[in-house]
């Protein structure tokens, strides 16, 4: 047999007026707001995790090149890019780079993906390079690196007025590392015209990133650019 004394049954009465609350629509009592505050107290934060946390990085890497490519050719190689597009870019850009399978893209070794060969350029933020306010690029604008001979080659074809005329430059590499060089250009070449270029046409490229598909590279007056192999 049981015995209640008055302390026992205080805080039954305690604990029945909280569990008919709960399904009430009235307002808490002194007592029951006592209660939640003191369980408010003791509650964790909700923590909002990123949707691709668990993500492999050969997804994340798939889906990043997907959304670049498909915005590089939205815009048009950058030509008609807004400033939100040109945002959306940089970010898309600089969480790849964090993904790259090839830390040192300049030095071959036969079991990484190889910059040698012929790109062609999806994506820039060189306004020069894009013809902007000038005359426009017709087809690919191709860009050749050979690390064997360390020369690189980039051509493409401007429509001047009525006049389709191919142009290209060659240049000299120098890396530095495993993935920056210093450019020396070499000689251009429009149409039939050759002449060497001047001592002072120097540049560099840092090559962000490299798969079998996909260079990112990053230019010495701060611009970026996005190449597929051809």
């Amino acid at each position: 047999m049981l015995t209640f004394t008055f302390k026992t049954a205080t805080l039954l009465c305690v604990s029945l007026q909280q569990q008919a609350e709960a399904f009430s629509t009235l307002p808490p009592t002194p007592a029951s707001r006592s209660y939640s505050t003191a369980r408010s107290a003791f509650k964790l934060p909700e923590l909002s995790l990123p949707n691709n946390l668990f993500q492999s990085k050969e997804v994340r890497r798939s889906e990043l090149k997907q959304q670049i490519l498909s915005l590089a050719s939205e815009t048009k190689r950058g030509l008609t890019a807004t400033d939100e597009q040109k945002e959306k870019m940089q970010t898309l850009f600089a969480e790849l780079e964090t993904l790259n399978p090839t830390p040192n893209p300049l030095i071959g070794n036969g079991k990484k993906a190889s910059v040698n060969g012929d790109w062609s350029l999806d994506y820039t933020t060189s306004d020069s390079i894009l013809g902007k306010g000038g005359f426009p690029r017709v087809g690919p604008i191709i860009q050749h690196i050979d690390t064997t001979t360390l020369s690189a080659k980039n051509s493409e074809t401007v429509q001047y007025i009525v006049f389709p005329v191919p142009r290209s430059v060659t240049a000299e590499l120098s890396p530095v590392n495993g993935k920056f060089t210093d450019v020396k250009f070499k000689r251009f070449q429009l149409g039939p015209i050759g002449f060497d270029a001047p001592e002072t046409f120097r540049g560099s490229l840092d090559i962000t990133y490299l798969d079998e598909d996909v260079r990112l590279t990053r230019g010495d007056k701060g611009n970026i650019f996005v190449l597929t192999r051809m």
